[in-house]
């Protein structure tokens, strides 16, 4: 089944990070006029408590509202230069508040970065770690798992996902059986393209997941009229995946000036009022840009602090983009 890939950050950090560290190449091509790390605002860590939290339904635990994708960003060889520049950027994301990364054993690599990651900077125990299932029969589904343990170099996640409701009939009753085990403190179901809508809403309805991720943004708001009301309804956590709808908003607005109205949520760059957008809706628990870019991740954590949108400004985007 395809996959999503190439969902890809835009963020800002210190001159100091940028200089001092080779940056990650990053499969989206297109940045936005607007300033990243010219600002005073972007070059200082976020202060304690800045991120908004959203609570996780089913069990009240909050967690802060910008997280990270692995996808793209972070399939990279270890010990390379863009290896080195993950070290900082994960320096920033949970030194500025963040939590939640999510990843998958179809992002090629991704787990084993993630993995490494997190036990060199002694980050695991402020990681809420999301992966996935993606395998066609159990035998496969049960070697999958074993291995994204031995690759992310731990027992258990927070998080396990059906990736892309593939194989269903097996992988839910598994990752079923993994949560009562206590090898997840979660489980959920994920899709990345408006024409899985109707079918994720069907399994919502059925199963009842912790959580479901689906793809939101200024450019494909869909999901607020076919996903977010049932998972309010049910009390499902949201993720958002393709925020940025895999760079293609950075390309449309490389000329573009940011809304007379940016500043007054405190949004400096499209990267931010992008997210601002996403988690402004109160059905979102939380938005997963990934980057490979101090500088970058930065700057998306900054979309997830000050004042929210209004219902008008989120029309107003929608209106300019979809």
């Amino acid at each position: 089944m395809t996959t999503r890939r190439q969902f890809l950050s835009h963020a800002a950090w210190s001159a100091a990070a940028l200089s001092a560290l080779p940056l990650a190449a990053c499969a989206q091509t297109s940045a936005p006029t607007a300033p990243r790390a010219a600002t005073a605002r972007a070059r200082k860590p976020l202060a304690p408590g800045a991120l908004l939290q959203r609570k996780i339904p089913a069990s009240g635990e909050a967690v802060p509202a910008i997280g990270v994708g692995t996808s793209g960003s972070y399939e990279v060889a270890l010990g390379s230069p863009e290896y080195a520049a993950l070290k900082d950027v994960v320096k920033v994301f949970f030194e500025g508040g963040g939590t939640v990364i999510d990843t998958s054993p179809n992002y090629s690599n991704a787990e084993d970065v993630v993995g490494a990651l997190l036990a060199e900077g002694g980050w695991r125990e402020r990681c809420f770690l999301a992966t996935k299932l993606a395998a066609d029969d159990q035998a496969a589904l049960e070697a999958q798992w074993a291995d994204s343990k031995r690759r992310l170099r731990t027992g258990k996640v927070e998080l396990l996902q059906v990736h892309n409701l593939r194989n269903m009939a097996q992988a839910w009753p598994y990752a079923r059986r993994l949560k009562a085990a206590g090898e997840t403190k979660y489980i959920g179901v994920t899709h990345f393209v408006e024409r899985a809508h109707a079918q994720l809403a069907e399994v919502l309805r059925k199963e009842k997941p912790d959580f479901v991720q689906i793809n939101y943004s200024v450019s494909a708001p869909q999901a607020a009229r076919s996903i977010f009301p049932i998972a309010q309804e049910l009390g499902i956590a949201v993720i958002v995946n393709r925020a940025f709808d895999d760079g293609k908003l950075f390309a449309r607005t490389r000329e573009m000036a940011l809304p007379g109205w940016a500043a007054e949520v405190g949004v400096t760059s499209w990267a931010q009022l992008f997210l601002k957008f996403v988690v402004s809706h109160p059905a979102v628990t939380v938005v997963i840009p990934a980057t490979g870019k101090p500088d970058r991740q930065a700057d998306n954590l900054l979309g997830g602090t000050g004042a929210l949108l209004s219902q008008a400004q989120q029309d107003e985007l929608v209106k300019l983009f979809a």
